[in-house]
């Protein structure tokens, strides 16, 4: 029978999800990281739930996995040293970039500019010039460029990018350039960048093509690795990865773009929150994703997640689709602490992570974190991962006793400020995703998930007022959940460049029909047939002058009967409003035009639960005693497990599972769906 595996790695646990494809049965495990080298993880949690499942590893068709390698070698700067390749008279295009600064009105004295990508003394121009149109105006010099290159031999560098202008509309110059550097630099990988972006604007096409340089190497070792472990395993399925936009993609071309997998971890809990929205009434969901180290959080639409058209970690911005997920340092681990300067209480962005981990694991931490102020509530009952995992109540007392006596309060007050302090660090995140793009989180429902996010999303969800509150079915792997049912998912953009006057709905039906058979070629290339692919189009938009575009769904068959370009621009017309309250009275001009391609993913049904008599006793392990907001309250402790469907569960209460806990506030109650998901909703509703 087949199976498949979805994998995702966090800062303190690794989570696995295996589905036998035939019946839809699971098995689910979480193993913890192993931050000095991820795959370490992977392989024992692989070898783990192999045991647990009965089945050999050979018995596994797909692996699919989510990765947050390429993240940290960008946030902590452990790149590849890479070097670029441009026309001459653009060598400072990385030193000049653009002019925004983030931040307020005089953010520019504080902020601290980042380093470019590729140094200066690593940037070398070449002789040669493209029109606009991709005519040569001036041939490419072989003789200098080869020179130029080894000259670049003496910077030791580890990685090549190739930018030339214009090549976006014709790629001969840098494909000539590229043969050279590969007789020059044999031994290192070459990136070329009418291959990782084909699009105009240089600055961002060299910045994403030197970003997908810098990770490659690194991506590259891993990804090797990795399938040389698995297949030592002795499982010969084919290996996919999650790229940044909630799709997956081969592992063989995952090591030539890796800066597509810049946020492939934050994406699994989006695709994850999407399978779970299939078996609820919420198609608006937000969504909580709260690890060991941060909280990642989204926007889902109509069963639809917002996708952006650049990809942010840390100081970096490149031209790459990903889900429009924010990130927070506020996670379980989170350590809190009071500076002697103010006095005030802070938590995060420093984590105990997964070594040492939090005072009450008993691994070696010190410092007080979220989890251990959980503990001390009684938010955490004494063991996790279903007994395998003790807590230690009173090493996490004394550690919140440091914070409670520099605060002069008590250990629980402390305590519940931490959590509080660290939910409104989360209720910031998902205003970014909401308020800030328009969107009236009264209008959706929560969805917390990850080891600790059924921790929060009770009290997350009352400060934003979205309910219900959803707790689905071992939301401690949702992740690995959503990179076992995910799609595969190849795009391909190209510059369009016309205002709607000067072209026709012919003419961008033809541009559309050329570039659905290059994502479809891509998807046959991975075993999916083109009858089970679907194609969908976007254009990017925007009104003569203006120096940014709004993505439209478009539909190629519009086009082909002669009302696409009148129906995009009425589209577009409609979501400028939306986003910024006005339109102009402008010509509309297409800068892009974009071609997605979707294979189908595994059909992993949500098994039904035992109808219950809305009484959850048969589930209630015993009696406990919860603080909240300085008062010790009677509450109780139930097994998931046991749940019924239409059980009613009245707050303050915990409940346990494997994986992960989940808390109800007084005043709240939980009702169990038909499939053992928790809504959570007030009393009063």
């Amino acid at each position: 029978m087949p199976y498949r595996l979805g994998v995702d790695v966090g800062g303190t646990f690794t989570d696995l999800l295996l589905i036998e494809e035939n019946t839809g049965e699971t098995w689910r495990d979480k193993v913890p990281s192993t931050p000095q080298d991820p795959s370490i993880a992977v392989i024992n949690g692989t070898g783990a739930i192999c045991e647990k499942a009965g089945i050999s590893p050979a018995e596994i068709t797909q692996f699919l996995h989510g990765t947050t390698v390429a993240t940290n070698a960008v946030l902590e700067g452990k790149g590849a040293k890479t070097g670029l390749v441009v026309t001459r008279g653009y060598r400072q295009i990385l030193q000049v970039a653009r002019s925004l600064v983030p931040g307020g009105l005089a953010a520019w004295i504080t902020w601290p500019k980042p380093v470019p990508l590729a140094a200066l003394d690593c940037t070398v121009e070449v002789e040669e010039r493209l029109d606009a149109n991709g005519g040569v105006v001036t041939p490419i010099n072989e003789a200098q460029t080869r020179q130029a290159l080894l000259a670049l031999r003496a910077e030791n560098i580890e990685a090549l990018t190739i930018c030339l202008l214009n090549s976006y509309v014709n790629g001969v110059h840098e494909l000539k350039v590229a043969e050279i550097a590969r007789e020059v630099f044999p031994d290192i990988p070459v990136s070329i960048s009418h291959e990782i972006l084909p699009e105009m604007q240089e600055y961002e096409r060299a910045l994403t093509s030197v970003a997908n340089s810098l990770v490659r190497p690194v991506m590259a070792m891993y990804i090797s690795n990795l399938r040389n472990k698995l297949r030592e395993l002795g499982m010969n399925g084919r290996i996919n990865l999650l790229r940044s936009d909630g799709g997956l993609i081969g592992s063989e071309k995952a090591e030539l773009t890796p800066v597509n997998l810049l946020m492939s971890g934050p994406a699994g809990g989006v695709t994850g929150a999407l399978w779970v929205a299939e078996n609820t009434e919420a198609k608006n969901i937000l969504t909580l994703d709260v690890g060991g180290t941060s909280t990642d959080v989204a926007l889902i639409e109509n069963g639809e997640p917002l996708l952006r058209r650049e990809t942010s970690v840390g100081h970096l911005t490149v031209r790459a689709s990903s889900l429009d997920v924010k990130t927070v340092g506020a996670g379980g681990g989170s350590i809190a602490h009071v500076p002697e300067l103010t006095g005030a209480l802070r938590v995060g962005p420093e984590s105990a992570g997964a070594v040492p981990g939090p005072v009450a694991y008993s691994k070696g931490g010190t410092q007080p974190t979220v989890t251990d102020a959980h503990v001390v509530l009684g938010n955490l009952p004494e063991s996790l991962l279903g007994g395998s995992f003790h807590l230690d109540r009173e090493a996490a007392r004394e550690a919140i006793k440091t914070i409670a006596d520099a605060l002069d309060v008590t250990i629980e007050e402390a305590a519940q400020g931490i959590i509080n302090i660290a939910n409104e660090n989360m209720y910031g995140a998902l205003r970014l995703v909401s308020v800030q793009q328009g969107y009236d989180p009264r209008d959706f429902a929560l969805m917390g998930f990850g080891g600790a996010g059924s921790l929060h999303s009770n009290a997350v969800g009352k400060l934003m007022g979205s309910y219900p509150v959803i707790v689905p079915v071992s939301p401690g792997v949702l992740c690995a959940v959503g990179d076992a049912t995910t799609q595969m998912r190849y795009e391909h953009a190209r510059s369009f460049n016309r205002t709607v006057s000067k072209t026709t709905d012919q003419e961008v039906a033809n541009w559309l029909d050329e570039m659905r058979e290059v994502v479809m070629s891509d998807l046959e290339e991975e075993g999916i047939a083109r009858a089970d692919q679907i194609i969908k189009f976007e254009a990017g938009v925007r009104y003569c002058g203006q120096g940014f575009e709004v993505d439209i769904p478009i539909r190629a068959e519009d086009f082909r009967t002669g009302q696409g370009l009148e129906t995009l621009m009425k589209s577009f017309d409609e979501e400028h409003e939306r986003l910024f309250t006005f339109n102009l009275d402008v010509e509309h001009e297409i800068v892009n035009l974009r071609a997605v391609a979707i294979g189908q993913g595994a059909k992993m049904p949500a098994p039904a639960i035992p109808n219950g008599d809305g009484d959850p006793d048969q589930a209630k392990l015993r009696d406990h005693t919860m603080w909240v907001e300085g008062e010790a309250l009677p509450a109780a402790i139930y097994d998931r497990s046991k749940l019924e469907a239409g059980d009613q569960l009245q707050g303050p209460c915990v409940v346990v599972e494997m994986d992960s806990t989940a808390v109800i506030l007084p005043d709240h109650v939980g009702t169990v769906d038909a499939y053992g998901n928790i809504l959570i909703n007030p009393v009063a509703a």
